[in-house]
């Protein structure tokens, strides 16, 4: 069994809105249910063996306050609570709030030590592990490609920038406003060919393994299982990865606080999770999954509804 929370956003402030000033966020509550989650975990029989944790762990809110460092400390002391490995994917507001070097020296960078695990690039987050017998986890690195995070003046700023502005004329490059492919916006990212020529081969060796793979990231890679915008730049790229191997039980993602779902047509789940900073504080949105040999189930709380997922 294994917990799975998405989009704490976690901030010491007043309740706030969305950029669209429609939605109600609870900065100062999510931890409160990220610790609701947390106690939640250890009372399961049998009790989780790891935590994914699917990115945007604070919220960009922190950068403007001056008060990064200490919420994302917060948000970890909530986590470590209970002794299991957690691996973080890292979002956009990670990446709002710290460079892509400090968070490689982080408590979010759960990428192992050493580079076998992972890419050749020591700042890509992608890395893979075994968490138990013939059971692959595959952590994905969505804002790779990205200009958040990185100087501006690098090498891989200027390729993300360039690709972005091809896809987007808009003056804001954050507005989807008449695009036709409109997950090209700056609060998303992309994968680059190196960590997808990477993901490749780790699903090669868990095909002929016979292993089961659950995929993690932050960014949606299906758009049946999101809007239409928040996706990964190239997230068909990424599928036609996965759609090339058996090995692929499920995606595991966040970023779109409504969540989604879909089986798509290789037999493979995609599951977005609901937001923990929209959740009401009487509610919650976190679970836990129980692998079987031929399911997982998954056990929602609050927002998040209870599924099987056979393969």
């Amino acid at each position: 069994a294994f917990g799975v929370i998405a989009d704490i956003q976690f901030a010491d402030a007043e309740d706030g809105q969305d950029f669209a000033g429609t939605r109600r966020r609870y900065y100062r509550h999510s931890l409160r249910l990220l610790r609701d989650a947390v106690r939640a975990w250890a009372a399961e029989t049998p009790p989780v063996a790891f935590v994914l944790q699917l990115g945007d762990s604070i919220d960009g809110l922190n950068a403007r306050r001056g008060e990064a460092e200490a919420a994302l400390q917060q948000v970890l002391e909530a986590l470590g609570r209970r002794p299991v490995p957690v691996h973080h994917a890292w979002g956009n507001h990670e990446l709002y709030n710290f460079s892509r070097a400090r968070l490689a020296r982080s408590g979010l960078c759960s990428r192992p030590a050493g580079g076998s695990a992972g890419p050749p690039d020591r700042l890509c987050q992608a890395y893979h592990c075994s968490p138990a017998a013939r059971l692959r986890l595959v952590v994905l690195d969505a804002y790779d490609l990205s200009t958040l995070g990185r100087d501006p003046g690098c090498p891989r700023y200027e390729e993300s920038l360039r690709l972005l502005r091809d896809k987007n004329p808009n003056e804001d490059l954050n507005s989807p406003a008449g695009l036709k492919e409109p997950q090209f916006v700056a609060f998303n990212g992309g994968f680059s060919q190196a960590q997808l020529d990477w993901f490749d081969e780790v699903l090669k060796f868990s095909d002929e393994n016979q292993e089961k793979v659950v995929v993690m990231g932050h960014l949606p890679i299906h758009p049946d299982a999101s809007d239409r915008v928040c996706l990964a730049w190239n997230y068909e790229a990424a599928l036609s990865v996965i759609h090339s191997h058996r090995c692929v039980v499920c995606v595991l993602a966040g970023h779109l606080h409504d969540g989604g779902y879909c089986l798509d047509s290789h037999g493979v789940h995609h599951l977005t999770l609901e937001g923990v900073i929209e959740t009401p504080p009487e509610s919650n949105a976190f679970g836990t999954i129980y692998v079987y040999e031929d399911k997982m189930i998954l056990k929602g709380r609050g927002r998040i509804a209870d599924r099987v997922m056979h393969f």
